[in-house]
């Protein structure tokens, strides 16, 4: 549109989501660059296409959940935060504010059935923190407001046990 974007959100199928779920919330200043399915080395990968170039005031960035259910192979929970701390380092090396989201909650993958994913995330999640407070950035915490009683996505906030419904993005 030839306007800088003030605020980009990337991620996954999470993310992509957010704009249909919530419509209003985004604009010509507040861009949606979420792509379903992806992995952290997946977004890194576009970072500076989908992100850098676009030179947004802040960036949200909130990934994780398709490394977890193993989308584009095995990953250690390390490699996931190394893919993580390197987007956050490219948007401040361009000077460009850095938002990180916890990985929301999940019991169950569509594509996993009989896997719990919920003991990695909350172990990816604890390292986020880590994160960014050793690169004082700001932390959301997603988990604790969408989270059920057993570590997964409140039915009341999702459809599917992994992605959040309208309630749950509000």
């Amino acid at each position: 549109s030839g306007v800088r974007p003030k605020v980009i959100l990337i991620g996954d199928s999470i993310t992509e989501n957010w704009k249909i779920a919530d419509p209003s919330l985004f604009s010509a200043t507040v861009l949606d660059r979420g792509i379903g399915g992806q992995t952290t080395p997946q977004i890194l990968l576009r970072f500076t296409q989908d992100v850098v170039a676009l030179r947004p005031q802040v960036v949200h960035i909130m990934a994780g959940t398709n490394d977890i259910s193993g989308n584009t192979g095995a990953i250690t929970d390390e490699a996931i935060v190394q893919n993580i701390r390197a987007m956050i380092d490219i948007a401040k090396a361009n000077g460009i504010k850095v938002v990180l989201a916890s990985i929301t909650p999940s019991k169950q993958f569509v594509a996993r059935p009989n896997v719990d994913p919920s003991g990695r995330i909350a172990a990816v999640n604890r390292a986020l923190v880590k994160l960014a407070a050793e690169k004082k950035i700001t932390y959301v915490n997603y988990f604790p407001a969408l989270a059920d009683t057993a570590g997964g996505l409140a039915d009341t906030l999702g459809n599917d046990g992994l992605h959040p419904n309208r309630d749950g993005y509000a």
